[in-house]
């Protein structure tokens, strides 16, 4: 028995039409999916700090990348699908896999030699905490 992606819509039976339907609507060919991906990413901010979760799952710390050039933070990586020789056959993949770059222009009361960056059970979470001393919100009284 064979394990046939759930179809809300019922069943069509094999059809020409439905060969085309599949080959634009579910990247049957591999498409873009195969190629890049693009994580999700929560943005968080107190009065201390920002904190970026990207959400890796299935990724290694290692195959992650963390730089800061000109005030902008760039993660990037890659996620490589695992095809192993063990003579299985893929009925159907979801996941997305390949490279991905995010940036963040980051705001200037932040200071840069105190963030950190850790990773757990495929979150990685970035903590960038504000310089007190460059604080951009002010008050400007009239005269």
């Amino acid at each position: 028995m064979a394990l046939i992606k759930y179809n809300p819509n019922g069943y069509r039976p094999a059809t020409f039409s439905n060969f085309v339907d599949r080959f634009f609507d579910d990247d049957f060919f591999g498409g873009k999916r195969a190629t890049s991906f693009s994580p999700q990413v929560d943005i968080a901010e107190t009065d201390k700090n920002f904190e970026l979760q990207f959400h890796l799952a299935g990724m290694k710390k290692e195959d992650i990348k963390i730089d800061i050039n000109d005030d902008r933070l760039t993660v990037s990586g890659e996620r490589k699908f695992e095809n192993e020789k063990n003579e299985k056959n893929y009925h159907s993949v979801e996941s997305h896999y390949g490279s991905f770059t995010r940036s963040f222009y980051l705001p200037d009361n932040v200071n840069l030699d105190k963030i950190d960056a850790s990773y757990k059970d495929g979150i990685l979470s970035i903590d960038i905490p504000k310089d007190e001393k460059k604080e951009t919100k002010k008050t400007i009284n009239i005269k």
